[in-house]
Formats: C-alpha cells, sequence, structure tokens
C-alpha cells in the first residue's frame, strides 16, 4: 500500500470528530433510543409545502435554479434574513451584509480560516459546542476556556482573560447554548459588552436555537451593543430543515466581510442555489412564524415530559439544567462517575447519550453529559432516561 502523505492539519487526532461520528451512527440506528444528537423533530419538517416549493421553483426559473450562481447567496433569501432581524432583533443589518453557508457549520470554519494563524488565541466558552472546537482546531489555535455559570459566561473570568491574553476571537452560543441549554441572562449580556467593547476582538455570535423560545422573555443580541464588532452565525436547521444545509453568517464589519466573502468562494463558489431558491421559496408562500411556533409546543411538550421522567428516574445527587428553549439538557453525575462510562454502559442497553467530554477543550473523565429531547418519543424518552437511571445508580454502588 502506498504511503499518502498527509498533512499535519488532518493527521492530528480528532476527538470531537470521533464523537460527532457515533452520535450521527447512534442516530441512525432504529434499534437505538438516541439522546446523543441535537437532530430537530422530522413531526416538525414541511414536507408537502416544501415539495411545492420545489416544483414552482424549477417551473418558474429552472435554468437558473441549476446553473451557477454568486458566492454571496440569493439575494431574495438575504433579504428575507435581513428583513428578520430588523423585525425579531431590531439589528439593521442589509442583504449586502449577508452571506449564505452550507449551514453555519460551514460559517465557523470559515471565521477560523479567516481570522486564525497557528497559535493565536481565541476563547470559548466551557463548556462549548463540540463540533466549533473541531474547526477552530483545524487552523491550530490557543484555545482559553471561560467557565459557564447559570446565567452566563463567567465575566470575571472574561475581564481577566481579556486583560492577560490577546484573543482574536470570542465564540459564544448565549441563547440555549450548545451542550448546556442555558441561556445569557440580560445583565450577562450587557457586562460582556461592557468587557469587550472598543477592544480588536471580534464577537462570533452563534444563534442556531434562539427562536426555539418555550419559557423566559427574549433576550437582546450582543450586536446591540457591539454593531460591527460582532458578527451573527444563523441557520434554518433547526427551525425549517438541518438536511437543506442553509445558514448564514452577517456582519456589519466590511473588511471581515470581505474576506470571509473571498475564502468561501475558494471553498465551494457559492452555496446549493436550488436549494437557496426553494428555501426563499417556502418562506414567502408560508408563514415561518407559525411553523415555528407549532414546533416550541412541540420542544416544550418534550422538554417538560424529559425532566418529569429525570425527576422519577434519575438517582438523587444527580442534576440538570431546566432549558427555556433549544433542544438540550446538560447533566451532572455525582462524584466519581465518569460520563464516558455511562455513556458506554447505557448504549449496551440500547440508549446512546453524549457525554460531556468533547464539549470541553482539555477537561476529560468529566461528569457532565449532554441530553438531547427534541427528537424521540414520549415512550423513547421514558425508556431511555429510565435505563440511564438505572445504568448510573449500578455505578453508584
Amino acid at each position: 500500500m502506498m504511503n499518502i502523505k498527509i498533512s499535519k492539519r488532518m493527521s492530528k487526532p480528532d476527538f470531537q470528530g470521533e464523537f460527532i461520528k457515533a452520535i450521527l451512527s447512534a442516530a441512525a440506528d432504529p434499534n437505538i433510543i438516541s439522546f446523543a444528537g441535537g437532530l430537530p423533530n422530522p413531526v416538525s419538517f414541511p414536507i408537502e409545502k416544501m415539495e411545492r416549493a420545489a416544483k414552482a421553483v424549477l417551473e418558474e426559473n429552472g435554468v437558473m435554479a441549476l446553473q451557477y450562481n454568486g458566492a454571496q447567496g440569493y439575494l431574495p433569501l438575504r433579504e428575507y434574513i435581513s428583513k428578520r432581524y430588523k423585525e425579531k432583533m431590531g439589528l439593521d443589518i442589509s442583504p449586502q451584509e449577508i452571506i449564505i453557508t452550507n449551514g453555519s457549520q460551514q460559517a465557523l470554519d470559515m471565521f477560523a480560516a479567516v481570522m486564525v494563524d497557528p497559535g493565536d488565541e481565541i476563547i470559548v466558552e466551557k463548556p462549548t459546542y463540540l463540533a466549533a472546537l473541531q474547526s477552530f482546531h483545524l487552523y491550530d489555535p490557543t484555545v482559553l476556556s471561560i467557565n459557564l455559570n447559570e446565567d452566563g459566561i463567567d465575566c470575571d473570568e472574561l475581564a481577566k482573560a481579556v486583560s492577560e491574553h490577546n484573543p482574536k476571537y470570542i465564540y459564544l452560543i448565549p441563547n440555549f447554548q450548545n451542550p448546556t441549554g442555558l441561556t445569557y441572562s440580560a445583565d450577562v449580556r450587557k457586562k460582556v459588552a461592557e468587557i469587550l467593547k472598543g477592544k480588536d476582538i471580534i464577537v462570533l455570535e452563534d444563534n442556531p436555537y434562539s427562536e426555539l423560545r418555550f419559557a423566559g422573555t427574549h433576550q437582546p443580541s450582543l450586536a446591540t451593543y457591539l454593531g460591527e464588532q460582532c458578527a451573527l452565525l444563523g441557520t434554518f436547521s433547526k427551525i425549517v430543515s438541518p438536511g437543506m444545509r442553509i445558514g448564514w453568517v452577517a456582519t456589519t464589519n466590511k473588511p471581515l466581510l470581505e474576506k470571509l466573502l473571498a475564502h468561501k468562494t475558494t471553498m465551494d463558489l457559492h452555496t446549493n442555489i436550488f436549494g437557496q431558491m426553494v428555501m426563499e421559496r417556502f418562506l414567502a408562500e408560508n408563514d415561518l412564524d407559525k411553523h415555528i411556533e407549532e414546533t416550541i409546543e412541540l420542544y416544550k411538550n418534550k422538554a417538560e415530559y424529559m425532566i418529569a421522567c429525570m425527576e422519577k428516574y434519575l438517582p438523587a445527587g444527580v442534576t440538570y439544567t431546566k432549558p427555556e428553549g433549544g433542544m438540550f439538557i446538560w447533566a451532572t453525575m455525582p462524584e466519581g462517575i465518569a460520563a464516558v462510562d455511562v455513556q458506554n454502559a447505557t448504549i449496551k442497553k440500547g440508549v446512546s447519550v453524549c457525554a460531556g467530554d468533547p464539549f470541553y477543550e482539555s477537561d476529560r473523565g468529566v461528569r457532565t453529559m449532554r441530553i438531547n429531547y427534541s427528537n424521540s418519543s414520549d415512550e423513547a424518552i421514558e425508556r431511555g432516561i429510565k435505563v440511564l437511571g438505572e445504568v448510573i445508580k449500578e455505578f453508584m454502588k
């Protein structure tokens, strides 16, 4: 067999990647109850409406839909996103300040490619989204992790990190955070803005779940306070369809936008134009807010049912977050129990959970785990949580 000379970048161990493959494998196995992924419930997919939109696009503008297109993305779709930013968040972001991406995952890679030289410092939450860490690691940054409290990132730690280091950007998920499900309070958002304002630090605010609120009150984007210092990631994956892979990055910072667009052009020329046109047609012909309301009601019921099952089946000593929206609950085992061991034991009993380890830059053997409630039936939730409780009780013995 020939010796393929792989780059150093791709030869490094991919800790997060191994977990991602396991998560997707479990989600695809019909014999496993999977709480490990972050999958929307297919009940929410607007299949018939999307079919009509696809047919209309091909009938009315099939040549454009099947031809090459611009790297920045389909203008009517960018106009829709721009209008929604104004209506929902009070942000003035023009269509020219939005780039359509292949899911927000591509935007994470674009951002790191444009911003990071080997050894450059960046800041993330502790814990944070595992696939963001995976993307950032490709470009060899020095990752500084700041602890999360119940009301958001630890502002004292953040202020200390900013004063003692020179980070190029900070990656935050302030709404229904992945993996914890926590949401930043209004006070924490203001303090974060005060700490960062005027610094040469870009704030990358990831908002895949922000519209999936079923309790509490809406909180402002950090862009409200930081303007062009902030770049926003968004996606239709959690509110319409993950399979269409349509996300975006938005920023009023013109030099940053130009560099992101230049890099995207080299990566893929443009995001699937047919998919963009179908999505825009669906949005134009249907009430997205009504669709989201139905999804929110579904997820609210799922979250409440899972929490009720946790109260019933999990032993004393296990704690967990109670999210106001999104898709995740973050559970903490008693001292001395590693979540990886629990994960390995539950999978043998047909239940998949995701140990917290890949959500940390360096912590291993942690006693935290992410549990997804959005994509399981009530029957599966009860059976799965009962198995999880039984496994934890065995470890506690």
